[in-house]
């Protein structure tokens, strides 16, 4: 990478990290405040009647989940409104005409999505050990490189949904229809293995189920999936959708008129 190219990723980097962090009220405390909710209400609550989950008590077994589901949120959202607003108020093309390469654009807004993303999941870690009190990491290099991985992914995922977006609106319509959904049939409260068989294969062609295992093994040992298939998946996904970003800044989709 050119001198010139590394000044201009430490630069976007930078300004996404000072956004989010300038806003922290806004962008890192609900997560803190959600998480809570969830652990009370499913941990406590629900947790109590059910008892064990996949070998382990269920308020331990749902930690890596709500630390994914807030993983997956805050990357996503972080790049889709910032790239939105940078595309909004047409800041984006002076990019696209400097020397500055595409990949180093996405990377630079990849990278403050990530950078929010970890923050929040060692919010919501510390907000887990109010209510579990036995939380031991069994692999740290699997739990690291599935959450880098994971907010990569959804980062580069808020990217192009930004792309696409032509109002504020559009950016909240897929959390909403697609996310979502697929957080909570992806295994964060649950264990895949409790569905019945056809429904198992269905779950199976659900992406947010191979992070969530790959990073509950990180955290407990315990996967309903192989772990080197889900680190596999997670892999294609985001090498995919970097293409996918690349191919769209690079021909200015619903940037250039």
């Amino acid at each position: 990478m050119s001198g010139f190219n590394s000044i201009a990723l430490k630069t976007i980097w930078i300004k996404e990290c000072t956004r989010f962090l300038r806003i922290w009220v806004q962008t890192l405390v609900p997560p803190a405040i959600t998480m809570t909710l969830y652990f009370i209400i499913f941990g406590s609550i629900v947790g109590s009647r059910i008892g064990e989950m996949g070998g382990r008590p269920y308020m331990e077994f749902i930690v890596p989940g709500l630390i994914m589901m807030s993983v997956i949120t805050n990357s996503y959202s972080n790049v889709a409104s910032s790239f939105f607003s940078a595309k909004f108020q047409r800041n984006i093309e002076e990019m696209l005409v400097a020397p500055v390469s595409t990949a180093v654009i996405i990377a630079g807004y990849v990278g403050g999505g990530v950078a929010r993303a970890l923050v929040v999941a060692v919010i919501v870690t510390l907000v887990s050990f109010l209510f579990v009190d036995n939380v031991q990491l069994h692999h740290g290099v699997i739990l690291v490189l599935t959450v880098i991985l994971t907010s990569t992914l959804f980062s580069l995922a808020g990217l192009i949904n930004a792309v696409y977006a032509k109002t504020f609106d559009d950016i909240s319509i897929v959390p909403t229809f697609v996310l979502t959904p697929l957080t909570y049939l992806g295994g964060v409260f649950f264990s895949i293995n409790l569905l019945p068989g056809i429904w198992q294969t269905i779950a199976q062609a659900n992406p947010i189920v191979y992070m969530v295992n790959a990073f509950r093994y990180g955290f407990l040992g315990i996967s309903d999936v192989h772990v080197g298939v889900a680190m596999g998946v997670i892999v294609l996904f985001n090498l995919a959708f970097f293409v996918i970003a690349y191919q769209l800044l690079q021909r200015g989709v619903g940037i250039r008129s």
